[in-house]
């Protein structure tokens, strides 16, 4: 009799470690597709940047360090092999576009030109996709890392080497406030 509760117990905590596991890996699974997901949206950004810069270079031939900038942030950011690099490149990518739409002010012909304007509204609706990518990675990862910490599966995430994912968050110079002067 008690080797059938041995055996009942054994099987119960077999069943729950195989439970356990199996719900990591579809977390884990998930926080792939999401990335994959914002990597498409990102792709496209890249591969739109470019004809973005030519619009500009022709209006603004002397503001050639601010779009070898926005060309460098970009093949730096698309050719991040990791996560973290990622992050990072798109923290940069982030800043350079914003130098030039600001760019774009100083051109009133530059703002006029259809195609450039057609470029920025592109630009903007992938900003726009890239931004809801983020908030469903974040909030898979947020997901995965809580399933990661939390115990009892915390044992089985570390017997069989899940790591904790990193949330895609801007840069620190970007938190701070917009100064606007009049």
């Amino acid at each position: 009799m008690t080797g059938y509760i041995i055996i009942g117990i054994v099987a119960i905590l077999v069943l729950w470690v195989i439970a356990a596991y199996n719900g990591l890996v579809k977390f884990r699974n998930m926080v792939r597709e999401a990335f994959s997901t914002m990597d498409v949206y990102m792709k496209k950004r890249y591969d739109l940047i470019p004809n973005l810069v030519e619009t500009v270079k022709g209006y603004a031939k002397h503001e050639s360090a601010t779009l070898e900038n926005v060309i460098k942030a970009r093949n730096s950011a698309a050719s991040a092999t990791t996560v973290e690099g990622k992050i990072e490149g798109e923290n940069a990518l982030a800043g350079t576009l914003k130098s030039l739409f600001a760019l774009s002010e100083a051109y009133p012909d530059l703002k006029a030109n259809t195609s450039f304007m057609d470029l920025q509204r592109q630009l903007q609706s992938i900003e726009g996709d890239i931004a809801n990518s983020r908030k469903y990675y974040n909030a898979v990862v947020r997901d995965y890392n809580i399933k990661i910490e939390s115990f009892p599966s915390n044992i089985v995430a570390s017997l069989f080497g899940f790591k904790q994912e990193p949330m895609f968050e801007i840069a620190a110079a970007e938190r701070d406030n917009v100064k606007v002067q009049f």
